[in-house]
C-alpha cells in the first residue's frame, strides 16, 4: 500500500481511529492485523517469508539469552544465516548467477545453474537488517528477550516504517508497544503536520522532478551537456524528497498513535563533507552500518592504525552499495562514498588548516557546494538504467554546454511551464523551511506558536498545494525496491 494513495488515506484514518477506541490491551493486535494488510496490499504471498524470518528471529533470541557464551553464539549465527539467506535469495541470487554466466562464457564453459523467475519482496533489505539488529543487541546484552511473539512480530512489521524505515533498534522500539498512549492533541497535530509536510514533498516536489529525471535517464544518449546537468540535478532533489518525504510520512503517522521512531534526515544539503553527509542522510542505516559492521571491524583488530580505517571504511560502503541494489552499478555508487570518507580520514588536518585560513563566509559554502556536487555525481550511478549508461553521462555532462539543449529536455516535461513554476515555487519554500530549521529549531513548533487563524491558513494552504500542484499517479517510493 503507498503512502501517496486514497486507499492510505482511509487505512490510516480507519487504524488510528480504533486504536485510541480500543482498550490498550488489544491495541498490539490491531497494528499487527492492520501491519499484515498494509504489507499484503503488495504481493499477499510474501508475508510468508516475513513470517518465516520472524518466527526463526523469535525463537533465536530466547535461546541465545537463555544460552552459554559458545551456543549464544552459534545461535546468533545461525538467525543471521536464515535473514541473509533469505535476503541473497530474493536479492543477489540472479546478481551472482549473471557474473558466474559472465566468467563461465568467458573462459568457453556454460553456466549449467538456473535463474530464479521471482519478484524482490517490496522492503526486504529494510526488516531485515531491523530484524537482525535484534538478535545481536539480546546477543550483546542491550536488549532483553522478547517473549510475547505478537509483540515481537509487530516489531518487525509496524506498518509505518515496514517497507522504507525507518531501520529501528529493538532498545528503542519494542518497550513503546507495552506502554499506553492517550490521545495528546499536540503530539496528534505535531504527527500530522510532519505527515503534510512529507506528503508536499513527495507529490508536489518528487514526483513532478521524477517526470523530468526520468525523461534524461530513460534514453541518455539522446541527451548530452546542460540536459543531463539538469536530469542529474533533478534527481538529486527528487530522491530526497521522495526519500525523506516517506520517512516524514513513517514517523508523523506513528508519532500521531504516540510511538517515536527515530530521525532518519537532518537537512543533508547543509552537510560541509561527506562524513557529515552521512550523519545527516538515511541516518537509520548509516548508525547501523557504523553499529555492526565498521565499529566491529576496526574493534576487533589488534592492532590498527588509519589504514585499517580505511580498509573498515571501503569494506563498509562497498556493502552499503550493495544493500542498495543487485547491479554493480550500486557497488560503483557505494565506492564513490567510500573513496571520498576515505580521503577525508586522510585529508583531516589538511583540510583543518584550510577552514583556520579561508574565511567561513567563504569555505563553507564552497564546502557544501563541493559536497552536493559529488554526491550528485555519484547518484548518476544510482539513477541510471546501468553502469554503460552511468558512463555515457559522465563522459558527456560537460560536453557542449549550450544553453540550447536545456530545451531539448524541458519540452518534453510534462506539465510544461506550469509544472516548472510549481517545482520552482515548492524548493524555495523547501529551503526557507530548511533555513530555518537549520539555523533556529523547529518549523512545527513555529507553527504552533502562531494564532489559531494563522496556523489554519498555513495547514489549509498546504493541502490545497498538494491536491492542486501534486503529481497523483501512484508514483511508488524510490527505496521501496530496495
Amino acid at each position: 500500500m503507498l503512502f501517496n494513495s486514497v486507499q492510505f488515506l482511509f487505512f490510516f484514518v480507519t487504524v488510528t481511529g480504533l486504536y485510541f477506541v480500543l482498550p490498550h490491551k488489544f491495541r498490539w493486535m490491531l497494528l499487527l492485523a492492520s501491519s499484515c494488510y498494509f504489507y499484503m496490499a503488495f504481493v499477499p504471498i510474501y508475508i510468508l517469508i516475513l513470517g518465516f524470518t520472524i518466527v526463526i528471529d523469535y525463537f533465536a533470541g530466547i535461546m541465545i539469552e537463555n544460552s552459554t557464551e559458545k551456543k549464544r553464539r552459534l545461535y546468533l549465527i545461525l538467525s543471521l544465516i536464515a535473514n541473509i539467506g533469505v535476503l541473497a535469495i530474493f536479492k543477489y541470487y540472479n546478481f551472482i548467477n549473471e557474473n558466474l554466466s559472465f566468467l563461465c562464457k568467458a573462459l568457453g564453459g556454460e553456466n549449467p545453474i538456473p535463474f530464479l523467475k521471482i519478484l524482490l519482496p517490496i522492503g526486504l533489505s529494510f526488516h531485515t537488517f531491523q530484524a537482525m539488529s535484534y538478535t545481536i543487541e539480546v546477543y550483546r546484552g542491550n536488549q532483553k528477550a522478547e517473549r510475547h511473539f505478537g509483540i515481537y512480530a509487530l516489531y518487525v512489521m509496524f506498518y509505518p516504517q515496514l517497507v522504507a524505515g525507518p531501520i529501528e533498534r529493538p532498545q528503542n522500539l519494542l518497550h513503546q508497544f507495552y506502554e499506553q498512549h492517550y490521545f495528546d492533541y499536540k503530539r496528534v497535530t505535531d504527527g500530522l503536520k510532519l505527515m503534510l509536510w512529507g506528503f508536499f514533498k513527495k507529490v508536489v516536489i518528487a514526483d513532478n522532478l521524477a517526470l523530468l529525471s526520468n525523461v534524461v535517464y530513460g534514453d541518455v544518449y539522446h541527451y548530452k551537456g546542460l540536459s543531463l546537468v539538469v536530469g542529474m540535478l533533478a534527481f538529486t532533489v527528487q530522491i530526497f524528497c521522495d526519500f525523506s518525504g516517506y520517512s516524514d510520512i513513517a514517523i508523523g503517522s506513528a508519532q500521531v498513535m504516540g510511538f517515536d521512531l527515530m530521525t532518519n534526515f537532518k537537512r543533508p544539503f547543509y552537510s560541509k563533507n561527506i562524513t557529515e553527509f552521512w550523519r545527516r542522510w538515511h541516518i537509520s542505516l548509516s548508525t547501523w552500518f557504523n553499529d555492526y559492521l565498521y565499529t566491529p571491524i576496526v574493534v576487533n583488530r589488534r592492532y590498527w592504525n588509519k589504514w585499517g580505517v580505511v580498509l573498515a571504511l571501503l569494506i563498509t560502503f562497498l556493502i552499503s552499495g550493495l544493500w542498495h541494489g543487485a547491479a554493480w552499478k550500486f557497488i560503483i555508487y557505494g565506492l564513490l562514498h567510500g573513496l571520498a570518507m576515505i580521503f577525508e580520514v586522510l585529508t583531516k588536518k589538511t583540510r583543518k588548516n584550510w577552514s583556520k585560513k579561508i574565511p567561513s563566509y567563504l569555505y563553507n559554502p564552497l564546502s557544501i557546494f563541493i559536497t552536493i556536487a559529488y554526491v550528485s555525481f555519484s547518484w548518476i550511478f544510482f539513477r541510471a538504467n546501468n553502469v554503460h549508461d552511468a558512463l555515457y553521462v559522465v563522459k558527456n555532462i560537460f560536453k557542449g554546454l549550450h544553453l540550447s539543449q536545456l530545451s531539448n529536455v524541458f519540452a518534453v516535461w510534462e506539465g510544461g511551464n506550469y509544472t516548472k513554476l510549481t517545482v520552482l515555487t515548492s524548493l524555495l519554500i523547501m529551503k526557507l523551511v530548511h533555513h530555518y530549521q537549520e539555523n533556529y529549531g523547529s518549523m512545527r513548533a513555529k507553527i504552533s506558536m502562531q494564532i489559531l487563524p494563522v496556523r489554519w491558513i498555513i495547514y489549509i494552504a498546504a493541502i490545497f498545494a498538494i491536491i492542486l500542484l501534486g503529481a497523483f499517479q501512484n508514483t511508488q517510493f524510490i527505496y521501496f525496491q530496495f
